[in-house]
């Protein structure tokens, strides 16, 4: 790996922190050159626009994301409830670790179409792989019978209204920090598993 390596790290680092932390459109590329110690310059050398950076902060959070998922998946038991909560955990150990991971997740909302759209491309293996399990669950009569697609969108919606609502969970005496994300995964996990356990 070259020495100037970690400088491109550095800048996405920092701006993952500043975009999850404040969103987007709140933060310039001087705040974030100040954050990582360099001059605007330097963060335009490695990234010629604020639009160009945000591309390569999602792709890093998809590349971590897509990883970790795969991972997962790997070494998750076979039998499906303990599998999803399996993978579950999975996803919100990096939230939990890092906050502003889960108020980066806001911002995909806030998009430009066109990065959005390469963001779907992204992960949507993941989202094929997802759909085609809980599908295969369903029949085999180990998961609640439902539409495997719908349901694994209300589980991203779930996940995202925890990112996009912070003054609603804050009004019922939630704290935003690394505590705080375990109790939102824990709540989240038992949720899940209610939803989709098999009805008797």
């Amino acid at each position: 790996m070259s020495s100037v390596a970690p400088t491109r790290d550095r800048i996405i680092d920092a701006s993952l922190d500043l975009f999850g932390g404040r969103g987007v459109d709140a933060v310039s590329l001087d705040e974030i050159a100040r954050a990582v110690g360099v001059r605007k310059q330097t963060v335009l050398y490695w990234f010629e626009s604020k639009d160009v950076l945000v591309d390569g902060v999602l792709d890093a959070v998809a590349t971590e994301l897509y990883a970790v998922i795969d991972a997962a998946v790997r070494a998750a038991p076979a039998a499906p409830l303990e599998r999803n909560d399996s993978l579950e955990r999975a996803v919100f150990r990096p939230a939990v670790r890092r906050p502003a991971l889960l108020g980066l997740f806001r911002e995909v909302s806030r998009l430009e179409t066109a990065q959005a759209e390469r963001l779907r491309l992204r992960i949507q293996p993941l989202i094929d792989r997802a759909v085609a399990y809980l599908g295969d669950e369903m029949t085999a009569g180990r998961l609640r019978a439902g539409d495997p697609g719908v349901v694994a969108a209300l589980g991203y919606a779930t996940l995202t209204g925890i990112a996009t609502e912070p003054e609603a969970l804050r009004a019922v005496g939630w704290t935003s920090n690394a505590a705080g994300l375990r109790v939102l995964r824990d709540e989240l996990r038992a949720f899940l598993k209610a939803a989709l356990s098999p009805l008797k």
